[in-house]
């Protein structure tokens, strides 16, 4: 067990101090953490035999790379940048604003609105608080709203990006843990759905208490208002059929992500927002982005061996047994642990370094791995925009440079709360359904 807790200081301090891309230090510590537990010490470094390790960490980068089901990532990542590609954050924000930019803060729920839209057919938080930073500040400031609250609703808007389906962080945790991505999928849409509702309700609250943060702005007709739905129908009918295709089972996650990549290519040739140039540039940073998720994996999966072969789960889940505690206890301690290394850690760091550990004793407690995939990436979501890391807000301030982070933070208070009261009814409201029929037949 001394060699894990070493393995895990240096693995930080390479991380935090030496600022290595986790990816490589994940595999470097995983690596010679495996070579320790196989006996490699200071005085046989020469003699020793590396072929056991270096089989290890050659089966996962060959195992990785050839397996099918990850083809879903670069292709999905393809169909996001298609789409960002197509013009489509300005669409779907013209939508939103059509239905919703009326009423007091209305602009702001706009945005809320527009970012759920995006981050379903882009699946990045960073890529989504970027892209709607630059649709959605301009509007809101020409009708003098507060700069908390519009960039709140951005940064807290853009959070959805890896919860509502197609994400790319699901499809990571599903390797991690050999869950079924359809399953994740389809659980991850109800959630995603109830954080938009949270967050609309959120800025009704700011609104209400102080109605100069959010101004009502211009009432659109009803034909205006279907005038402009008719700039996102492609995109709408793309996600249907991707979509319902993996919930329905007519098609793989894997063929579905295909069909996405091609329809997402059609829709942006049919808007004329395809170059050569353009094209090239696309596929560049699907092929950039898809290598460093690829990389990241490998080195989550090689740090996984390592921590499993020196039986970090089995002492965990003995500790815990000792504790003599109900197992929704250990769930609450493991949800305050990610949210306090959200303060520190970017959410996908944040979920690589810990799914490996506390997957296998959540599974031995009895908890549903699908369930507990959902529970993460929602606590990673608060870690985007919890003080004092908050990539979202970092992202923000680097785009909008007039803004304080301190205002950020400030104005996305509220969001960061209705984010609890979604991580509560999905805990415990989850739990209580899944032990009634128990309860009720004692």
């Amino acid at each position: 067990m001394s060699v894990v807790l070493i393995g895990f200081a240096v693995l930080l301090f390479l991380i935090i101090v030496v600022r290595m891309p986790i990816a490589f230090g994940m595999g470097l510590v995983g690596f010679f953490g495996f070579a320790a537990l196989q006996g490699l010490e200071w005085s046989n470094l020469a003699d020793f035999r590396w072929s056991g390790v270096l089989s290890m960490a050659s089966y996962r980068v060959i195992d990785t790379v050839q397996e099918y089901s990850l083809s879903v990532i670069p292709l999905f990542i393809l169909m996001g940048n298609l789409v960002t590609r197509s013009g489509l954050s300005h669409e779907l924000y013209h939508v939103s604003n059509a239905f919703l930019g009326h009423r007091k803060g209305g602009l702001s729920m706009a945005t809320v609105v527009a970012c759920g839209g995006f981050s379903a057919i882009c699946g990045s938080s960073l890529a989504t608080s970027a892209t709607m930073a630059k649709v959605a500040m301009p509007p809101m400031r020409k009708y003098g709203y507060s700069d908390a609250l519009a960039t709140a609703s951005i940064a807290a808007g853009g959070t959805l990006g890896i919860l509502i389906p197609p994400s790319v962080i699901l499809v990571i945790y599903g390797l991690l843990t050999e869950s079924s991505i359809r399953e994740l999928f389809a659980a991850g849409f109800i959630p995603g759905m109830l954080g938009i509702l949270l967050y609309l309700a959120a800025v009704r609250y700011v609104v209400w208490r102080d109605p100069s943060q959010g101004p009502a702005g211009e009432k659109m007709p009803w034909r205006e208002r279907l005038l402009a739905l008719k700039g996102v129908w492609g995109v709408l009918l793309l996600f249907t059929i991707v979509m319902g295709g993996i919930y329905l089972g007519i098609f793989t996650p894997t063929e579905a992500a295909g069909i996405g990549a091609g329809g997402a290519f059609v829709i942006a040739l049919a808007r004329r927002s395809l170059s050569l140039t353009t094209l090239f540039d696309t596929l560049t940073d699907t092929v950039r982005t898809s290598a460093m998720l690829f990389a990241v994996v490998i080195g989550a999966l090689i740090f996984s061996d390592f921590i499993n072969r020196a039986g970090l789960p089995d002492a965990l889940l003995g500790f815990v047994t000792s504790l003599e505690v109900e197992p929704i206890v250990v769930i609450l301690a493991i949800l305050g642990i990610y949210i306090v290394l959200g303060m520190v850690f970017e959410s996908l760091s944040m979920m690589l370094l810990t799914v490996p550990v506390f997957y296998p004793l959540v599974s031995s407690l009895g908890f549903d791995l699908v369930w507990f995939g959902i529970v993460v990436v929602v606590v990673t979501e608060i870690s985007l925009i919890t003080p004092p890391v908050g990539m979202n807000v970092f992202v923000l301030s680097a785009v909008l440079r007039d803004v304080k982070t301190g205002t950020i933070f400030k104005g996305v208070t509220p969001f960061w709360c209705a984010d609890i009261v979604r991580l509560a009814l999905i805990v415990f409201v989850t739990q209580i359904a899944m032990f009634l029929p128990e309860l009720l037949y004692r």
